[in-house]
């Protein structure tokens, strides 16, 4: 990967209203980290800022940060985007020895049609979109490319087919897939798969109740309308005989 210039200046503005006002004028708020230096606090000037990654194939970026006219090597650590307008609110750069070797995360992306989607009528899988490998600054690709070409239906590429670049180590499981074809999957399965999805998980137990004619549930418990005849019963009977009693009285 090849080193780009970026300029970038000394920034005393952190609180959040500064940091604000910053960004309104155009610049980009920024930090750089190290294991031999302090953490720096930068500003960009947001048009170069967006340049540089609307051309690069992914946000790992080599720079030569100029920091008054002191240059730092670094990569490009994070970046923050505004999650409606997308604009960069604030990046991260991370020191790095040109004589070093560093792990990050790289793009995979596939060229050329699979012969399983082609003529088989298969489907192309992006399983793994990033790969993690370990380099000197100067050898990180930018991305890893995947020839599909020959990927028939059922077929997979694994992580120890991939062609790292020369002086590029890729980490991680060998036998995880990358990239595969598989046949589209029917109604009838993607019903199944939402209606298994949905069932209750094995082992649980639901618990359903049901109202007896005698005002008790199936566990045995009295409900709050049995209990409340019980007792409305209890006062009734009473009154109920002596109406009944009067009223004989009264017809003899």
């Amino acid at each position: 990967m090849k080193s780009v210039l970026l300029n970038a200046f000394g920034r005393s503005q952190l609180g959040r209203g500064e940091v604000k006002k910053l960004r309104a004028s155009g610049r980009v708020p920024a930090t750089i980290y190290g294991r031999q230096t302090k953490p720096l606090n930068l500003e960009l000037i947001g048009k170069e800022l967006s340049d540089l990654i609307h051309h690069s194939h992914s946000e790992n970026i080599l720079v030569d940060l100029a920091v008054d006219q002191v240059k730092h090597l670094a990569l490009v650590q994070e970046v923050q985007h505004h999650p409606l307008s997308g604009k960069v609110l604030h990046v991260d750069f991370h020191q790095v020895s040109p004589t070093e070797k560093v792990t990050v995360m790289v793009p995979v992306e596939s060229s050329g049609e699979a012969v399983g989607v082609k003529t088989g009528g298969g489907v192309l899988e992006h399983v793994l979109h990033r790969i993690k490998v370990r380099a000197l600054p100067k050898d990180l690709p930018e991305q890893i490319v995947v020839d599909v070409t020959a990927l028939e239906v059922g077929k997979s590429i694994h992580l120890s087919e991939l062609k790292a670049p020369e002086g590029v180590e890729i980490l991680g499981d060998k036998k995880v897939t990358v990239i595969s074809v598989a046949m589209p999957k029917t109604e009838v399965e993607v019903a199944a798969e939402t209606a298994e999805g949905a069932a209750p998980a094995a082992g649980d137990v639901e618990m359903t109740k049901e109202k007896k004619e005698d005002g008790t549930t199936g566990d045995k418990t009295p409900t709050k309308a049995a209990a409340g005849d019980k007792k409305a019963d209890a006062k009734a009977a009473p009154a109920g005989d002596k109406k009944a009693a009067a009223s004989s009285e009264k017809k003899k």
